[in-house]
């Protein structure tokens, strides 16, 4: 299978940072779709202008649906464009770009596996979001039988498209609980999985649009529902 490897970035009002993030990756030969999920006017310039570059696509929601969902919009489009993987990274910065060589590395050594990233964080992070994490990874160790999955919330991996795109319709997650639930159901797919450690800091200047209790409350609902499905062997 040839290895023809593109990027996938979920914008939401985040244009500071984008224009750096796309050409660290671009010099890494990746081609990239934006995939701006109703962003407001004062970041779409950045967003289009970036789009004008070669090798740059903008996917553009009328108004915003998610995180998982502008990911899902650019996997289908990856896909339809002939691409075999997708690098998935967050358009805030937290990411740290001079990894996505040894990412890109591990896929084309290991084409048949997602390559996630296992962060390593700093006293940046936030202390509630370090709790709600843990709680994450019960759940999924809970829903997978297992300690395969050592971080699912992560949002930097590279999927191998003709794995992940069939599961998409499968993943009703559309917002932060995305990211959880198409590793979890990769992992009952039997999808190999490589985990690369990675530096992910919170930046102070940096705009999140993780929503503490409602976005919980979605990620506790999906984990009761994946928990229901395999307790009933409905998958």
């Amino acid at each position: 299978m040839a290895f023809e490897p593109c990027a996938v970035i979920p914008v939401y009002n985040h244009s500071d940072r984008l224009g750096t993030i796309v050409a660290a990756l671009r010099s890494c030969g990746l081609p990239c779709f934006l995939v701006d999920d109703g962003s407001d006017l004062s970041h779409r310039g950045v967003i289009d202008s970036l789009g004008a570059e070669r090798g740059v696509t903008v996917l553009r929601h009328a108004c915003n649906r998610g995180k998982g969902a502008a990911v899902k919009t650019g996997l289908r489009a990856a896909q339809a464009a002939g691409f075999s993987h997708a690098l998935q990274i967050d358009a805030d910065g937290q990411h740290e770009l001079a990894d996505v060589p040894a990412f890109l590395e591990a896929a084309r050594s290991r084409p048949e596996a997602v390559v996630c990233g296992r962060p390593r964080f700093d006293a940046s992070m936030p202390r509630s979001r370090y709790y709600g994490r843990w709680l994450t990874h019960v759940w999924v160790w809970i829903n997978t039988a297992s300690l395969a999955i050592p971080d699912a919330m992560c949002g930097f991996r590279v999927y191998p498209l003709t794995a992940v795109e069939p599961l998409l319709e499968k993943v009703r997650g559309e917002r932060m609980d995305f990211d959880i639930e198409v590793l979890v159901r990769l992992h009952w797919a039997e999808v190999p999985m490589v985990w690369l450690p990675t530096r992910v800091r919170y930046r102070a200047d940096g705009v999140s649009h993780f929503r503490a209790w409602e976005d919980n409350w979605r990620i506790s609902r999906m984990h009761a529902r994946l928990f229901l499905q395999r307790l009933g062997g409905w998958w």
